[in-house]
């Protein structure tokens, strides 16, 4: 029964993913409806980023005595009303929707991680947690895709037309058959500067924002790089990034059950290093006149990216499991911010340039980063354990 729940929450994270990720997906066409340049469009992602990072701390702690299911509803009503708020073809009302949008999914994300991790054996929490992923990576599977044809037949306002519209269902949903569960004990502030003293901790706070900092720079203009430099249409993108999606819900199955049955550390560090064999990245602006090996490396990177996820939010949980929707909360903050400015630093690389082309070489040199900070962190946390209690 706790694998319906489990589903349940996951149907909720692909409503979500998909209005973060369909942004990046019709980047061009909104640059062209607004008459702005794509640069300026890419911001709509740092400012839902943003609002993401600063905001969702606020919430999870002001509700953190709540009960899950009322926290969980409460971020599909702020969903519905960014969702409605997208309809209207000025940029300033878009970039409030971006806001509510942004606050509204890292709440919802944050719960439902919190949330399936409770309702799981200690055993199986990685698996839990890759069956949330796969909900964002469904987004690029199904999300993306569809959102990307909608905006050829209707209008991009349409995807979020639709989207508001899923988001009550899923209220329903959510309020007649997920079951009670209870939230945390609230966190003093004392203690929130405990948790980020640790070393361990901040650390994994850093490795988070250089590993998605990396990842945004080139997945924000992603379709940019497809169209402009690799000349493919419309709806060869569409099912370019389908295919990119399956094989980012393969990644995070694996990641999330190899976390359990190979450790966290062995996963996050198996990934890193596909990830930035740096050459995967650092390769891209090299083979623009082959499209098969472009697609070949944006392939890896995608497994690579998906898998590592599930197992970096297990590693978080497990090293404040007492302060767990805090831990996660400031996790998923730090990814935004490394969202936020990774979109932003790409922007002005292509404002600077003008061409998306050495995006991929600025993403490679972050991921790196990256993966010297997980080589801390895992230091750090044997050297912890080592220590007599």
């Amino acid at each position: 029964m706790n694998r319906l729940f489990i589903y349940i929450l996951t149907l909720g994270v692909f409503l979500t993913a998909t209005s973060e990720l369909i942004v990046s997906g019709i980047l061009y066409v909104i640059a062209s409806d607004l008459h702005i340049s794509v640069a300026l469009a890419g911001q709509l992602v740092t400012v839902y980023s943003l609002a993401f990072a600063f905001l969702t701390p606020v919430i999870v702690f002001f509700t953190s005595r709540w009960e899950r299911k009322r926290v969980l509803l409460l971020s599909l009503v702020l969903f519905m009303l960014g969702s409605a708020a997208s309809i209207v073809p000025h940029l300033g009302v878009i970039l409030v929707s971006r806001a509510l949008l942004g606050v509204s999914s890292g709440v919802y994300l944050v719960t439902a991680f919190a949330a399936a991790a409770k309702i799981s054996p200690p055993d199986k929490v990685g698996a839990a947690i890759g069956t949330i992923v796969l909900g964002f990576s469904s987004a690029m599977i199904l999300g993306v895709p569809i959102g990307i044809a909608i905006t050829k037949w209707l209008n991009w306002q349409s995807i979020f037309v639709i989207l508001g519209v899923l988001s009550l269902l899923m209220s329903l949903v959510i309020l007649r058959f997920l079951p009670r569960i209870s939230g945390d004990e609230p966190a003093s502030l004392r203690r929130q500067f405990r948790v980020l003293s640790s070393g361990i901790i901040a650390s994994l706070l850093l490795l988070s924002f250089f590993r998605e900092s990396g990842n945004s720079v080139l997945l924000t203009y992603l379709t940019t790089f497809l169209n402009e430099l690799l000349h493919l249409n419309a709806g060869t993108i569409s099912l370019l990034m389908l295919v990119l999606g399956l094989i980012g819900a393969m990644a995070a199955r694996l990641g999330g059950s190899g976390a359990d049955r190979w450790g966290t550390r062995r996963i996050i560090l198996a990934s890193l290093i596909m990830h930035v064999s740096a050459l995967l990245l650092l390769l891209l602006p090299l083979f623009t006149g082959s499209l098969a090996a472009e697609i070949v490396l944006i392939g890896f990177i995608m497994f690579s990216m998906f898998m590592g996820g599930p197992a970096l939010q297990t590693h978080v949980i497990k090293q404040a499991p007492e302060s767990s929707s805090l831990v996660l909360s400031l996790n998923t903050s730090t990814i935004h911010l490394g969202l936020a400015a990774g979109a932003g630093s790409g922007g002005m690389l292509i404002e600077r340039t003008s061409t998306v082309l050495y995006n991929p070489w600025l993403a490679g040199i972050v991921v790196t980063l990256g993966l010297g900070t997980a080589l801390l962190s895992f230091a750090l946390g044997k050297r912890h354990s080592a220590q007599p209690s």
